[in-house]
């Protein structure tokens, strides 16, 4: 004798942590404010990154 099978899929929030739309979505937005934020620092100081940095 079998089990009968459930008809409807359980409603699980979505995790916050791991490889998942959420954290992909807030990645991305990281990158691009670093990224802008780096071209802000060169313009106003006149040097690249690795100078800024001190590695140059």
């Amino acid at each position: 004798m079998t089990q009968p099978q459930p008809t409807n899929t359980p409603n699980l929030n979505e995790p916050k942590f791991g490889f998942n739309q959420y954290a992909e979505r807030l990645n991305g937005r990281a990158a691009m404010i670093g990224f802008v934020l780096t071209l802000v620092i060169e313009y106003f100081t006149g040097k690249g990154l690795l100078s800024w940095l001190g590695l140059n």
